[in-house]
């Protein structure tokens, strides 16, 4: 961990100089501020404002950082986690990144200067360039639904490549051989792995990658699903299946195309992924691919537990990668579907 001596070294200074440009900037002068801004910057420094206590105990405090709490899915992983830190005395203290990569280090370093007990994290940042930046606090985490990379961290995730082949895979059985994905911001592991399904699931049926036609969007939301769907409603030669990347892009598209006059399921099907509750409440209720998101914020707050326990025992924690298998709910709006022959 980066302490306040670290940066007094790193700029030739004492540590009062160093506290003093952190609290009291306006009574050091401004080449030595300029030095040592320099080098809190340089080693990543944050203060620690709950030194005093942390002297004396570790914060309760466990930080959750997910990608969009306006998706129900992720209301689902913070009800889990939230459930598992309750039980142990702990509280949560919830943070949205809006899939941005900035949004997300910001919230890490506040996480760092509140010096919580520990994070559960959905990144943002495909270059892991956050994460690595936040791991040299030595805060424990866990990466929730997505795959750690080594045998650094816990992880808790579903198979996505799994749940989009078994989603395409459904349209392909019945009778659908141009499938549009209706995606999201490509930098998205989760986006990415489900594109790779969909493929698989195409293949498998005989069918080249032209048999997929994707329509991105920047956001997961319902008004991203409504733009989608407008596209979709352009193409020159209309598929008859659509796959969404969540149940709520999904229900934009659900919108659009019902005003539009396009009969779901049977001149359109749609499958949506997470199978939030919603999903079965639309008015022609949505096939999904169900995650146990619950079950997700769970497991992945036992694990942080297990490994703060190790920690305060002075034994080694070995980390997991915990993977889940999705499940497909048909429901009517991929029934029925009347196929061109």
């Amino acid at each position: 961990m980066i302490v306040i001596k670290d940066v007094a070294r790193r700029a030739g200074v004492s540590v009062g100089t160093v506290s003093n440009v952190i609290n009291r900037p306006d009574q050091v002068a401004d080449q030595t501020r300029l030095r040592v801004e320099a080098a809190i910057a340089e080693l990543g420094y944050v203060r620690n404002v709950h030194a005093r206590h942390l002297r004396v105990g570790h914060s309760r405090i466990l930080g959750l950082l997910v990608l969009d709490m306006g998706n129900p899915f992720f209301v689902d992983v913070a009800r889990g986690a939230e459930r598992t830190a309750r039980e142990a005395g702990l509280g949560v203290m919830v943070c949205n990144s809006n899939q941005s990569a900035a949004e997300e280090a910001e919230y890490l370093a506040l996480f760092a200067e509140q010096r919580v007990r520990g994070v559960l994290l959905t990144p943002a940042d495909a270059t892991g360039r956050t994460v690595e930046a936040f791991r040299r606090h030595e805060i424990p985490f866990v990466l929730v639904d997505r795959v750690g990379t080594g045998t650094r961290e816990c992880s808790v995730s579903v198979d996505d490549v799994a749940g989009s082949t078994l989603a395409v895979r459904h349209l392909t059985a019945a009778g659908h051989r141009r499938v549009v994905y209706v995606s999201g911001p490509e930098h998205l592991q989760q986006i990415q792995d489900r594109r790779t399904g969909a493929l698989a699931a195409l293949a498998e049926a005989g069918l080249g990658p032209d048999a997929l036609i994707e329509l991105p969007t920047e956001t997961l939301d319902v008004a991203a699903g409504r733009d989608a769907a407008a596209r979709l409603l352009g193409l020159p030669r209309r598929p008859t299946a659509v796959f969404c990347a969540n149940d709520l892009l999904a229900l934009g598209v659900l919108q659009t195309l019902f005003a539009a006059g396009v009969d779901v399921p049977h001149d359109m099907a749609i499958v949506g992924y997470d199978d939030i509750e919603f999903a079965s409440a639309a008015a022609v209720p949505l096939t999904s691919v169900r995650q146990p998101a619950t079950a997700m914020g769970t497991l992945a707050g036992r694990l942080l537990l297990d490994e703060l326990a190790a920690e305060e025992d002075g034994e080694e924690h070995e980390h997991r990668q915990v993977v889940l298998q999705p499940e497909l709910v048909v429901r009517r709006s991929t029934l029925g579907t009347r196929v061109p022959v």
